[in-house]
């Protein structure tokens, strides 16, 4: 009996030593999940793990607002210059003036029987520019956005062409809602010459700068402005000044 209970306590012993070394070795395994690398040697063939990825600021500062093309804005006519002769009328004749009052209506309505703009008759057209494509350029800088805005069309002789300098009101703006954040008309010039074919131009406005925006919200726009204000020489014409009274 004294020796079966030895040899049992000996099994036991084995047994439990087995156990430990059998742990031991799944956690000093590579593949282990409680691998601690002890006495692990570095790869030195190994590739060296990327760094984390960082958000720059000028990926945060990338926006540049798209330019849009107003609508009535994409063409402009320059016409010609003339006059019609008006019949002269006696004095207290009603029906010459009748007459003359429908000759007058009917020299100004086309053919469809619309009435004609004696300033903006199809006829009288000297040239039409159109505006074709658009594109736009943004740096940030000092709590600013500059923008650079190009505008690129063509201008085709009408039927009163004539060589010569088309001068072209291009209007280019920046909005923030209802804020008008930048306007100004340039007076562009083109010179046209070749009455069989069109004449390309391409306008850039590189005086654009803004406050820097919080969102993208901006808005800019391009487009032909025919409600310029004329000069101030041209208004003045026609006007004589007064003559200051003769003093002896």
């Amino acid at each position: 009996m004294a020796f079966y209970s030895v040899n049992r306590r000996l099994v036991a012993g084995l047994a439990l030593t087995g156990f430990m070394l059998a742990a031991a070795g799944c956690q000093s395994s590579d593949n282990g999940i409680l691998n601690l690398g002890i006495g692990k040697k570095p790869d030195p063939t190994a590739p060296i793990p990327p760094p984390d990825p960082k958000v720059l600021a000028s990926q945060l500062r990338a926006y540049c607002p798209k330019v849009t093309l107003r609508d009535g804005t994409a063409y402009f006519n320059t016409y010609a210059k003339g006059t019609t002769a008006k019949p002269k009328k006696k004095k207290g004749d009603a029906a010459a003036d009748a007459q003359a009052e429908a000759d007058a209506a009917a020299a100004q309505t086309g053919p469809n029987g619309q009435p004609v703009d004696p300033n903006h008759d199809p006829a009288k057209i000297i040239y039409q520019a159109s505006i074709s494509d658009m594109t736009r350029d943004c740096t940030h800088a000092d709590g600013q956005m500059s923008m650079k805005i190009a505008v690129a069309g063509k201008v085709v002789p009408g039927p009163m062409f004539a060589p010569g300098t088309v001068t072209m009101p291009i209007r280019i703006a920046v909005q923030h809602g209802d804020e008008v954040l930048y306007s100004q008309v340039h007076q562009y010039q083109v010179q046209v010459t070749d009455p069989s074919a069109a004449t390309q131009f391409v306008f850039t406005d590189t005086n654009v700068v803004v406050p820097e925006p919080s969102a993208r919200d901006y808005q800019a726009y391009a487009g032909f402005d025919e409600n310029t204000p004329a000069p101030a020489a041209e208004k003045s014409k026609g006007k004589r000044k007064k003559r200051a009274p003769a003093t002896n």
